[in-house]
């Protein structure tokens, strides 16, 4: 159902009327998106309100299920990133065994892993000014079933890291697209980002289950067959729903204007990487985010290892990781109300904190179970500050280059998920695995401090 706002004429005897009718009108355009253009009144008779310069679809039954629709295959898309995520930390000892390497050698699985997320991050604002949203979308998924595939039949390690390097493209491009996505969405953002990165914990927390099953089987890789799986329905539900269309054609379909202030008129679009490298926010904002993954990541895939060599852990440690999953999945959901409670900006310090309380915990009580229940709280804890660093953003950072910023902030911070398990691994090749919990208390300090320096958001004029 298509709505055209065509030349209003205000008919009334009573010039006062009149006028408080076309305001009515020009109130309710605007509201609607509409741009609205003032013509001399005869004989204070009529005002007109200008018919806009595109049609879209207005707030029905159909777009509201075509919403929902768009909103849970971006959720789909960050299941997937969960699940890949937490597919290496349980694998990681049987990946040693098979192909005979230290700690220093598997982690060139992060870092081909890290060289993707970062050639995705850089290219995603070119290519997707250039194919568009849901194109972009659709080669990044493609880019993880070729990374499936490669690492699914256990090839020389050479390949198999290879495989991870075009797996962290492909994540790359759809963490930025779907994040982007869902923070241009006028309705509700910030519950939609929180339950968006729920989806994401649910992977991460679904994942160890499966991976820590395979990691005792002969075939342990085909593990990757799962994730291949899972990768192509992705696929097909990212052609079938966005059909290779851009943002705002997307966002046309479910009833929503695109805002005049993301209207490419040439200034804009002139020179975007430069426009956005110039604001030290993003670059804050991109920081904070790679501490964060990192630390998220490396103690959800680290701590297996460190549970079975230091704390006695048998091979079922695996489910500690799936236990720290859990906890974010839930922190996403269940502590909503208390980032409304307290403010955004303050429950970003109150979580970093209680976190590291509880890290020391780990650290230092020398208990298997104690240490995997305190695991589990730490997901809590860190699991709501992605989806507010993101809503921030999209509250401070300029309209016009909302989708490019933060699909740098998504696409750069996830090569924290690469980097800091590296560290941990070649920290670990030379003082051992206890070196992890030192090294997570310190990144965790540093992703305070980094919040700090980010600006208090001030919510945007659209």
């Amino acid at each position: 159902m298509d709505i055209e706002l065509s030349t209003i004429h205000a008919r009334s005897p009573h010039p006062q009327d009149a006028t408080l009718t076309s305001m009515a009108a020009a109130d309710h355009a605007k509201g609607a998106g509409y741009r609205i253009e003032s013509h001399p009144a005869e004989g204070s008779q009529s005002t007109h309100v200008a018919s806009p310069q595109t049609t879209f679809a207005a707030s029905t039954p159909a777009s509201r299920r075509k919403a929902r629709i768009q909103f849970a295959t971006v959720c789909w898309a960050l299941f997937l990133a969960g699940w890949n995520d937490a597919s290496t930390g349980p694998l990681l000892p049987r990946i040693q065994s098979v192909y005979h390497v230290g700690f220093a050698v598997v982690s060139l699985i992060f870092v081909f892993n890290c060289v993707g997320f970062v050639t995705g991050a850089a290219a995603n604002v070119w290519l997707t000014d250039r194919l568009g949203f849901g194109t972009v979308m659709v080669i990044g998924s493609l880019s993880q079933i070729v990374g499936y595939a490669l690492e699914a039949p256990a090839p020389p390690f050479p390949i198999f890291v290879l495989g991870y390097a075009i797996n962290g493209f492909g994540l790359s491009l759809q963490n930025a697209g779907a994040n982007s996505f869902v923070a241009s969405l006028k309705e509700n953002t910030s519950t939609k980002l929180g339950i968006l990165h729920a989806m994401y914990g649910t992977g991460a927390f679904a994942s160890p289950l499966v991976a820590t099953q395979f990691s005792q089987m002969s075939h342990w890789s085909f593990h990757y067959l799962v994730s291949l799986g899972i990768a192509l329905f992705n696929t097909a539900s990212l052609v079938a729903v966005f059909r290779f269309k851009a943002q705002d054609a997307c966002l046309e379909e479910i009833g929503q204007a695109p805002s005049q202030d993301n209207t490419d008129d040439g200034t804009h679009n002139s020179n975007k990487y430069k426009q956005i490298f110039r604001l030290r926010t993003v670059h804050l904002m991109a920081f904070f985010i790679l501490i964060y993954v990192g630390v998220e990541v490396t103690l959800g895939g680290w701590i297996v290892t460190y549970a079975i060599q230091l704390r006695g852990g048998g091979p079922s440690s695996g489910y500690i990781s799936s236990g720290f999953f859990g906890g974010l999945t839930l922190g996403r959901v269940g502590l909503l109300w208390v980032n409304q409670k307290v403010g955004e900006r303050r429950a970003i310090f109150i979580y970093g904190i209680l976190a590291i309380a509880l890290e020391l915990v780990i650290w230092l009580v020398p208990s298997l179970v104690g240490g995997g229940i305190a695991v589990a709280f730490v997901g809590v804890l860190l699991g709501p500050i992605y989806p507010i660093v993101m809503n921030q953003a999209g509250l401070v950072l300029p309209p016009w280059l909302l989708s490019g910023c933060i699909g740098w902030i998504a696409g750069f911070g996830q090569a924290g998920s690469a980097f800091l398990p590296f560290l941990t691994g070649a920290l670990a090749a030379k003082v051992g695995i206890k070196s992890l919990q030192p090294l997570l208390v310190s990144m965790m300090g540093l992703m305070v401090m980094l919040w700090a320096l980010v600006p208090s958001s001030q919510r945007r004029e659209d």
